[in-house]
């Protein structure tokens, strides 16, 4: 379920695109032609309003759906006779557009706050399939790609805490076994200090091969320009981004198609290597001509939840600053 930040965020961005004169107007009339908002929402808006928490959200939200509504290259001042909130469900799996408005049926728009994650998929997805096909996968990528190193930090765990109802193996483990030894092992910060060495191969190993796998299948260039398309999300039709980073500072942008990434830019390079801090991490880094700087991002992969904990994730972050991102354009 959405978040109460969450949908003040996005409703509140699409209110103020309705040419009501403040928020407090806009929450009193619930206009109908503002579709899939309940009253519940509503009233969750209202009481957020009046308790003052969010007062910094309202205001922001309000600024940016106001700036699109004036701009140039949003509504030019025209009041939409149509905005649709996607409300807190997943998309359709063939949905890769990240809107969380539309507006008109035509305008699409993400609404980002205070993060930096492209993508949270399987690990397959990114570094196999590149990011073209999603698809459930249940596969424990660090049992795919460093089966050693896990089998000896698995051992080690299960010795360190002294359970004796568990497997043999890692690749055994069931949920009920996983829950047990997550258990017994320290929930967050530091191992152990008899695992510390054991965890750091582990790390070291799976960000290792997991670069190597991901760079075998990136050969060519054609391939890593499919790639950087995709890890940006760009895609056929533009769409709008209305947010904060998380230092606070407004982000405001258009992100441009595959066709204006060719009109401007062309890849020089697409380079990616192991970078083990603290958890499997791999970094990547393009190089463009036509840009003023590269682009970059990290890939943490790590346990759902948890230290031995469900399957693995690959967490997607952009580093890089959105105003420095090549085919991201500043709105007027």
């Amino acid at each position: 379920m959405a978040s109460s930040r969450t949908k003040i965020t996005e409703i509140v961005t699409g209110l103020a695109m309705l040419g009501f004169p403040n928020i407090d107007r806009a929450l009193a009339v619930r206009p109908d032609w503002f579709h899939n908002v309940s009253n519940d929402e509503y009233d969750l808006l209202h009481d957020e309003r009046m308790a003052g928490h969010s007062n910094a959200e309202f205001a922001q939200a309000w600024e940016h759906g106001q700036r699109f509504l004036e701009s140039p290259d949003g509504l030019r001042g025209r009041v939409p006779d149509r905005v649709e909130w996607q409300g807190p469900g997943r998309p359709p799996g063939y949905d890769q557009i990240p809107a969380d408005l539309r507006v008109d049926h035509v305008y699409l728009i993400s609404c980002k706050y205070g993060s930096d994650i492209l993508f949270n998929v399987s690990p397959a997805h990114v570094f196999d399939r590149l990011l073209a096909e999603r698809r459930g996968d249940r596969t424990d990528w660090f049992l795919e790609i460093a089966p050693e190193a896990y089998q000896e930090l698995y051992q080690r765990s299960v010795a360190s805490t002294g359970l004796d109802t568990m497997p043999e193996c890692v690749s055994q483990l069931d949920g009920e076994s996983r829950q047990l030894l997550k258990d017994h092992l320290p929930t967050r910060g530091a191992w152990p200090d008899e695992l510390t060495s054991p965890y750091r191969d582990f790390v070291n190993a799976v960000s290792v091969a997991t670069a190597h796998r991901w760079k075998d299948n990136l050969a060519d260039k054609a391939d890593q320009e499919l790639m950087l398309w995709r890890l940006l999300r760009f895609q056929p039709a533009p769409y709008f981004v209305l947010g904060a980073s998380q230092d606070g500072t407004p982000l405001r942008f258009r992100v441009g198609t595959p066709s204006d990434f060719r009109r401007q830019f062309s890849i020089r390079s697409f380079d990616v290597w192991a970078d083990a801090m603290g958890q499997p991490m791999v970094r990547w880094r393009a190089e463009l001509k036509g840009a003023r700087r590269p682009i970059e991002g990290h890939i943490e992969v790590r346990w759902s939840r948890g230290r031995f904990g469900g399957v693995p994730e690959a967490k997607v972050h952009l580093d890089t600053a959105h105003h420095d991102v090549a085919n991201y354009y500043e709105i007027r």
